[in-house]
């Protein structure tokens, strides 16, 4: 079970960019520092992993995040039941998303959907296909 405290960083991330453009959610985690924002969030990731819904699949899944700074990767690595965070894209990926910081933190806060994401071009995927769809159940949702 993942850490409460997750769950609570997560409401109240979704209570910050709710309703708020994406120059307005650039804006606050700039202030924040971009580098200290996406680690959090992907070792929020991390800690929210559900290794039960995973089925022992191991999988290395990238994302690249597009910043006003330019792109930053991030893998998780999901393996022997752990999802481990890391900055980078060291390890070749299964699947890799590529989107922007206030579209990943709308998704990751329930703010938004990634299938629509996808559909209307602001998440692009590369990889396998199935993978992407089926991770979404591994980690606890909001």
């Amino acid at each position: 079970m993942p850490d409460p405290s997750i769950q609570e960083n997560r409401a109240k991330l979704a209570k910050m960019i709710e309703g708020r453009s994406d120059d307005e959610i650039l804006e606050g985690v700039q202030a924040q520092g971009i580098d200290t924002a996406l680690g959090d969030v992907f070792q929020g990731m991390a800690g929210a992993f559900l290794p039960e819904k995973a089925a022992n699949k191991t999988a290395v899944i990238q994302y690249d995040v597009t910043t006003p700074e330019g792109t930053q990767s991030y893998q998780l690595k999901i393996g022997e039941g752990k999802c481990e965070a890391a900055r980078g894209a060291d390890n070749p990926a299964r699947v890799t998303l590529t989107l922007s910081v206030p579209d990943l933190l709308r998704i990751i806060t329930g703010k938004a959907n990634g299938q629509q994401l996808f559909m209307t071009g602001k998440l692009k995927l590369k990889g396998d296909m199935a993978i992407a769809m089926a991770m979404q159940s591994w980690f606890a949702q909001g």
